[in-house]
């Protein structure tokens, strides 16, 4: 029996590189069903299959389950937000198809509520007036994503659940936590601009629902290394689903899970020093 919801967005999928769970989020998609479904951008990795990235058949699979919510009209409307990986769409926005929509960002109506949905991408000034600093540091992340993966089979075979070595190493970094708290406030500020009561956005792969200075803040975090969701119910509430709580039959969390330290999982011989 599938799980109904109001509204469920999903953003960074990043389709075109090794490191998508693209298998994992059409089996989430399977067992859910929602009026409104939102894309909120990075679906495709334009970037990365512009230069050696791959595309898979569960990347394709991906689009099948799309078009048949599409054709089916299983959803009252699916809503594909442009992200900066997926840049490329600005060549056919705004595009209407029926119930599927193409667009630059977009306002959801809750239940009293209103949201403005944006990728995020704009509010990155990395991004947006320093292309090429953004694309260097995307090598970076790409290695990043590799050495999780390998780390994440060495942790299978031992037996031990799925960790994000990235997310680990991004929480460690004062530079990194300092960017995401300047991102969640300037996206505050345009959501209080628009008379919105909240912002829904994804980009910086950090799932969390909060609120800053009266403005509810969510963001559907990733589906290349925290694979969630966000949900929204009849009566307008919201959560974050996370895949693997869901897969295991969990509830979704409500409180930080105890992670393992930094120092536990880096090569012997190597530290940080915490005073920096």
């Amino acid at each position: 029996m599938k799980t109904f919801y109001k509204t469920i967005v999903l953003s960074d999928i990043h389709l075109g590189i090794k490191a998508s769970k693209a298998k994992e989020v059409v089996n989430f998609l399977k067992h859910h069903k929602c009026e409104t479904l939102i894309l909120n951008g990075d679906i495709i990795d334009g970037w990365q299959l512009r230069k050696n990235g791959k595309w898979k058949k569960q990347h394709s699979n991906f689009f099948k389950h799309i078009i048949n919510l599409i054709s089916k009209s299983k959803c009252n409307e699916i809503i594909y937000i442009r992200g900066n990986h997926d840049d490329f769409l600005d060549e056919i926005l705004p595009f209407t198809m029926g119930n599927f929509k193409i667009k630059k960002h977009h306002v959801h109506y809750g239940v009293e509520k209103k949201y403005f949905v944006t990728h995020g991408d704009i509010f990155d000034n990395i991004t947006t007036k320093f292309a090429w600093i953004a694309k260097l540091g995307d090598v970076g992340y790409t290695f990043l994503l590799w050495l999780n993966r390998h780390y994440n089979t060495y942790r299978e075979k031992k037996g031990l659940p799925y960790y994000s070595l990235s997310q680990v190493v991004k929480a460690k970094v004062k530079s990194a936590v300092s960017f995401i708290n300047d991102y969640e406030n300037q996206l505050v500020k345009v959501a209080k601009a628009r008379k919105c009561h909240g912002i829904i956005c994804g980009h910086i792969h950090q799932p969390a629902i909060k609120t800053i200075n009266g403005i509810e803040y969510l963001n559907s975090g990733d589906w290349v290394e925290s694979l969630t969701a966000l949900a929204e119910d009849t009566e307008g509430n919201w959560k974050i689903i996370y895949y693997q709580d869901w897969l295991s039959g969990l509830a979704p969390k409500t409180k930080k899970s105890k992670t393992e330290s930094i120092e536990e999982i880096l090569p012997q011989g190597v530290t940080i020093n915490k005073n920096d």
